[in-house]
C-alpha cells in the first residue's frame, strides 16, 4: 500500500431491516437454546412492509412460541407504530420450519456417521482477525462506525433525540499514514427520522449528540467531512423502506472489510455450525496473538470438511508485522488451542442463550458479558511457549 491511504467501514443500527432479521433469527435461537442445549437451529428471517417470515431447519425437543419471540424482538428494537410501515403488534408473522437433515445430523452428532467425534456442521473456511490500532484490538474504521450506530440507538431510546426512528447507518473513513491511523477523513450518517424535524435541526443534533460524543477530538480536524442524511430526507425506512434478510451484513458483523471473510453468516445458527463457532474461535486466537505481542496484525484461517472434527487446514498471516516466524506461531497455536467443533463449543461456553446481543453492532471487539471469544486469557500461555 502507499504511505498514505484511506480505508472505510460501515455499521448499521439494530433497526436496519437486515439487522431486524438477524435479531429475530438469533432471538429464536436463544429462546430454544435456553430450554434445549442439544438443539440444532438454522433460522432464516425475511422482513418487509407489515410482515416477518421465518424459515429454516430446527430440531429440538422443546416448545417455543416463535411468533411471540418475533413480535417481542421487533418491539424491543423500537418498531411501535404502524406509521413506520412495520410494528410489532400488527405485522403478519409467517413460519416455515423443518427439521435438520438426518444426513447432516449424523455427521454432527457425536458417535454417529463415519467418525466418532462431533464433526463440523458443514464444509467451509472461517477467518479471525485482530489489529492493535484500537484498545479493542479491532480496525479503527469499524470500531468508530459501530460506536456511532450504538450512539444513534441510545439517543433515540433515551429520548435525547426523540425525532429519530430505528433505522440508520454510519460510515467512517480513516486516513492512514504508514499503516497507522492518523485522522478521521469522512463521516457519513443516515438516520431515519420523524417527518416533522427540519434538516438543519437533525444535522446539528447528529453532529453534537452523536459524532462529537463518540469520535475523539484528536482524530477530527478542519478538513474532516460530514455527510448527514445526504439525500435530505429519511422518513421511510426499516422493513418498509427495504426488505431485510438474515446474514446480509456479514462485513458489518466482522471487521468492516479489513481482513478476510469466509462467506458464511453467523446469525440464526447454533454453535454446531462452524460458520459461527469457528469464526469466533479464529477471532479469539488472532486477538490473543496480537495481545501477546507476537504481531501488530494477525489473521487466522481455519477450514473444515463436513462431519470431520479436525480442521483440514490452519493458516496464520501476520501481514508483515510478526515478531516471530510464522511457522513457529502456527505451531504454538496448534499446541495451545483445540480447533475441533466440540472443543470450541466447550472452551468458549457457547451452549448458552447469548446470541441475541451479537445481532447488531458487531460480533467482535466487544468486551461484554457472554462474548467469551473476546477474552485474552491465553496471552501468558502463548508467551511462555514462545519463550518470551
Amino acid at each position: 500500500m502507499p504511505d498514505t491511504y484511506y480505508f472505510t467501514s460501515e455499521s448499521v443500527t439494530e433497526g436496519h431491516p437486515d439487522k431486524v432479521a438477524d435479531a429475530i433469527s438469533d432471538s429464536i435461537l436463544d429462546a430454544i437454546m435456553a430450554k434445549d442445549k442439544a438443539c440444532r437451529v438454522a433460522c432464516e428471517t425475511l422482513v418487509t412492509t407489515g410482515m416477518a417470515v421465518i424459515a429454516g431447519e430446527i430440531t429440538t425437543d422443546c416448545y417455543v412460541d416463535m411468533p411471540q419471540v418475533v413480535r417481542e424482538t421487533i418491539r424491543d428494537i423500537g418498531y411501535h407504530s404502524s406509521q413506520m410501515g412495520f410494528d410489532w403488534q400488527t405485522c403478519a408473522v409467517l413460519t416455515s420450519i423443518d427439521h435438520q437433515s438426518p444426513d447432516i445430523a449424523q455427521g454432527v452428532n457425536t458417535g454417529e456417521g463415519l467418525f466418532k467425534d462431533q464433526g463440523a456442521g458443514d464444509q467451509g473456511l472461517m477467518f479471525g482477525f485482530a489489529s492493535d490500532e484500537t484498545d479493542e484490538l479491532m480496525p479503527m474504521p469499524i470500531t468508530f462506525a459501530h460506536k456511532l450506530t450504538r450512539r444513534l440507538s441510545k439517543v433515540r431510546k433515551n429520548g435525547a433525540l426523540d425525532f429519530l426512528r430505528p433505522d440508520g447507518k454510519a460510515q467512517v473513513t480513516i486516513e492512514y499514514d504508514n499503516g497507522t491511523p492518523k485522522r478521521v477523513d469522512t463521516i457519513v450518517i443516515a438516520a431515519q427520522h420523524k417527518p416533522d424535524v427540519t434538516y438543519d435541526q437533525l444535522r446539528e443534533a447528529i453532529i453534537e449528540e452523536v459524532i462529537k460524543k463518540v469520535i475523539p477530538r484528536s482524530m477530527i480536524d478542519g478538513d474532516t467531512r460530514y455527510f448527514i442524511n445526504s439525500t435530505g430526507k429519511f422518513v421511510i425506512g426499516g422493513p418498509m423502506g427495504d426488505c431485510g434478510l438474515t446474514g446480509r451484513k456479514i462485513i458489518v458483523d466482522t471487521y468492516g472489510g479489513q481482513g478476510s471473510h469466509g462467506g458464511g453468516c453467523f446469525s440464526g445458527k447454533d454453535p454446531s455450525k462452524v460458520d459461527r463457532s469457528a469464526s469466533y474461535m479464529a477471532r479469539h486466537v488472532a486477538k490473543n496473538i496480537v495481545a501477546a505481542g507476537f504481531a501488530k496484525k494477525c489473521e487466522v484461517q481455519v477450514a473444515y470438511a463436513i462431519g470431520v472434527a479436525e480442521p483440514v487446514s490452519v493458516l496464520v498471516d501476520m501481514m508483515g508485522t510478526g515478531k516471530l516466524p510464522t511457522a513457529a506461531v502456527r505451531d504454538i497455536i496448534l499446541d495451545t488451542f483445540d480447533l475441533r467443533p466440540a472443543a470450541i463449543i466447550e472452551y468458549l461456553d457457547l451452549l448458552r442463550p447469548v446470541f441475541r446481543n451479537t445481532a447488531a453492532y458487531g460480533h467482535f471487539g466487544r468486551n461484554e458479558p457472554g462474548f467469551t471469544w473476546e477474552e485474552t486469557n491465553m496471552v501468558d500461555a502463548l508467551r511462555n511457549k514462545a519463550g518470551l
